[in-house]
């Protein structure tokens, strides 16, 4: 569906097809915008891998910390190119977080050695990703990575994600508006009931705590103590 067609069908559901309208265009395109971005973000819809931009960061010798693109919003592979490595080969870099860095080797923030024959780690973090220790030569790390999408702002304007998805949009764009604090538009039983069918659709959203905690991938264990 093009952007025009849900705002369109957006008017259907909301009985607002009689100008002057109850919602302007400009209120119904950021709600839309919004409802692509939270189901990118519930259900990691976008996947990339090619995008220089978002997939490549130029390595410095000596550096440890990188900002990442604001568009990316979750890591589930990196690699380093390093001449010294695999003969500029890429190699895998094993995602972790400071809390698994910190339980393997409490010193590894001291420890910076360059010339260590040991793997590289990256940590990520909400705008930039830490590698162990840096390097000692320039190179390229390479990521793939959940993103968010594009914002639409044209009438022929598409969503990025699956057709099959594009009709339960509405129903975020229809929690916001009847959400609107005004006597002439609220009603908060229509609001709750959109959500509803927005979050039974493409899950509940991640807090942060849990992003932090799946950014790594550990083994889930049950540890026995003694009481």
């Amino acid at each position: 569906m093009t952007l025009s067609e849900l705002i369109a069908q957006f008017r259907t559901l909301a009985f607002d097809k009689v100008e002057p309208y109850l919602f302007d265009d400009d209120s119904v395109i950021g709600w839309l915008n919004e409802a692509v971005k939270e189901a990118c973000i519930r259900g990691q819809l976008l996947h990339e891998c090619d995008d220089v931009d978002i997939c490549q960061i130029a390595i410095k010798a000596g550096q440890v910390k990188y900002p990442t693109h604001p568009q990316l919003y979750e890591i589930t592979h990196a690699s380093l190119e390093l001449t010294s490595i695999n003969g500029g080969k890429r190699t895998p870099v094993c995602l972790v977080s400071f809390e698994e860095m910190d339980k393997a080797d409490r010193d590894w923030r001291d420890d910076q050695d360059k010339h260590r024959l040991d793997p590289y780690f990256l940590i990520q973090h909400d705008t930039y990703v830490r590698l162990s220790r840096p390097t000692d030569e320039i190179g390229v790390l390479h990521l793939e990575v959940y993103r968010l999408p594009h914002k639409m702002s044209n009438d022929d304007d598409v969503p990025e994600i699956h057709l099959a998805h594009h009709e339960h949009l509405i129903d975020w764009a229809l929690h916001k508006a009847f959400g609107v604090p005004d006597s002439e538009v609220f009603d908060l039983n229509k609001s709750e009931m959109a959500e509803q069918r927005f979050t039974n659709y493409f899950g509940f959203r991640p807090d942060s705590d849990l992003r932090r905690i799946t950014r790594h991938d550990v083994p889930h264990t049950v540890k026995p103590f003694w009481v």
